[in-house]
């Protein structure tokens, strides 16, 4: 089955924020607050497969209330977050929804999200990420993090199943 194939049986996405929804760079606030920089076209892509009928989930190593904030406004309900297994993260949301990963498109850009990359139907990640794991993805996006991956992804996926906004 090529990638085009699995796409069109996608029916949740699990993203990675760092060097996924954003650009892999933190800016340090004299505070000591952390800034990220997230693509408003990502967001409008969740916004659509949301509403679209998808599921989404955020597993993260991150803490930032800020970046909860603004998934929570995009409508994501499942963030987990400050995580270090991703891959007990995922299953506990495998599990509470009774999904099968093989519908699964998981996004992640570095070697934490290794475990759960092997666990999906169709892993990808940005075109900037760590070179452990492009060997494991179906799929490399062909926009680096926080540039437009999150968007390629899921247009891909609502395009092949008749679902994008203008179809």
């Amino acid at each position: 089955m090529n990638h085009l194939e699995v796409f069109s049986t996608i029916h949740t996405f699990i993203f990675d924020v760092d060097g996924v929804l954003t650009n892999n760079e933190v800016l340090i606030t004299e505070n000591g607050e952390l800034l990220r920089k997230m693509n408003v076209r990502d967001g409008l892509a969740i916004k659509i497969a949301i509403e679209k009928g998808y599921k989404i989930a955020i597993i993260t190593g991150g803490r930032s209330e800020g970046v909860k904030k603004r998934l929570e406004a995009l409508g994501i309900k499942d963030i987990y977050s400050g995580i270090s297994d991703k891959l007990e993260a995922f299953e506990e949301f495998v599990d509470t929804y009774e999904l099968d990963p093989v519908g699964i498109l998981y996004m992640g850009d570095d070697l934490p999200d290794y475990p759960v990359m092997r666990r999906v139907g169709l892993a990808t990640c940005p075109k900037n990420s760590a070179p452990e794991l492009f060997p494991i993805a179906n799929y490399v996006s062909p926009y680096s993090g926080g540039e437009g991956c999150v968007r390629d992804v899921i247009e891909k996926v609502l395009r092949l199943q008749g679902k994008w906004s203008e179809d």
